[in-house]
């Protein structure tokens, strides 16, 4: 992992440094500006935030508004920090406690700032064994392999699990999550990263670039989707009846569903919720040493531009961090 410094904080108590942008476009159309802190509404803690992870939905959001809508806005879902206040009602943290979770997605983004406010459920206690690196890696990806496999596939001892692009953010982390359930995993992967997912506990890997997964992982029980398309439709081919794929895109949905009826097989598409169960879920896992985001990468809030352009390429192994306090 390459570390970079975070970002130091250049305005006053009323105002804090974030990543913003006035127009979609490409990476370069991101910039750090001096934006009015946040205050913490009922319900809300505010969060000084020390890193904070990126996702794809980040730089779909960033080229295309997506869910979002026209900027200006600060992107960022994934966040780690220290509350610094909370609003009327919240019980359950104080100023000074460590906390990582998922902003609600998408209307609740801003965690790529020095400060941000959320729900107080959205969060949980850091695990002290972590750093806020690896911390902030955790949140959006790992509730989305939560929430695929376990609430919507139900995986326990035993299931026979296909997870695409498993060396990815995701992915690795659903691997992950699969054994510690005693599932079967088999990963799909470059070869290059072979090594990489059986490290993570893969049963098998199979090199997408060279072998056909439908010829080559048979009889399985879930699998769970994020590339999309033909991929997804695909995917079908190789579930028992009534094995469920979980897809996180929805490219050509209404051809997956009515293929998947077809073959006596079940299709559910799904976009991650904040969830402090599954957060705390995630917590327990990550404490106890049977979950951890491999982090590639790190970039200072300044250097935007720059991550957003390397996680582009697709070919990131685990994730990418922006490090906004030391």
């Amino acid at each position: 992992m390459t570390q970079n410094s975070g970002t130091k904080n250049t305005g006053t108590e009323n105002t804090m440094s974030a990543l913003t942008q006035d127009t979609l476009g490409d990476p370069d159309v991101l910039r750090v500006a001096e934006l009015a802190r946040p205050e913490p509404g009922i319900g809300q803690i505010l969060v000084a935030v020390h890193a904070a992870g990126l996702n794809p939905t980040d730089w779909k959001h960033r080229g295309t508004g997506a869910f979002l809508g026209q900027p200006p806005f600060t992107l960022g879902w994934d966040v780690s920090g220290v509350v610094e206040a909370v609003g009327l009602g919240v019980s359950l943290f104080a100023p000074g406690d460590e906390v990582f979770g998922m902003l609600p997605y998408p209307y609740g983004a801003g965690s790529h700032a020095e400060y941000v406010t959320g729900p107080a459920r959205a969060f949980v206690p850091k695990p002290a064994a972590l750093s806020h690196v690896d911390a902030g890696a955790l949140p959006l990806a790992a509730l989305t392999a939560w929430q695929a496999l376990v609430d919507n596939a139900q995986i326990g001892p035993g299931t026979r699990v296909l997870v695409h692009a498993a060396a990815g953010g995701v992915g690795h982390l659903a691997v992950q999550i699969a054994k510690a359930r005693g599932a079967y995993v088999i990963g799909t992967a470059s070869a290059a990263k072979h090594d990489f997912v059986r490290g993570l506990g893969a049963d098998e890997v199979i090199d997408y670039r060279t072998a056909d997964f439908v010829t080559e992982a048979r009889e399985i029980d879930v699998v769970l989707d994020s590339l999309g398309g033909e991929n997804c439709l695909r995917s079908l081919e190789v579930l028992k009846p009534g094995g469920i794929l979980v897809s996180i895109l929805p490219d050509r949905w209404d051809a997956v569903r009515d293929r998947a009826e077809e073959l006596g097989v079940r299709a559910r598409f799904m976009l991650v919720e904040h969830d402090q169960a599954g957060m705390t879920a995630v917590a327990t896992l990550a404490e106890s040493g049977q979950l951890r985001a491999h982090v590639s990468r790190t970039y200072a809030l300044s250097e935007a531009a720059k991550a957003h352009a390397e996680g582009e390429t697709g070919r990131v192994t685990g994730k990418l961090v922006f490090t906004v306090r030391p």
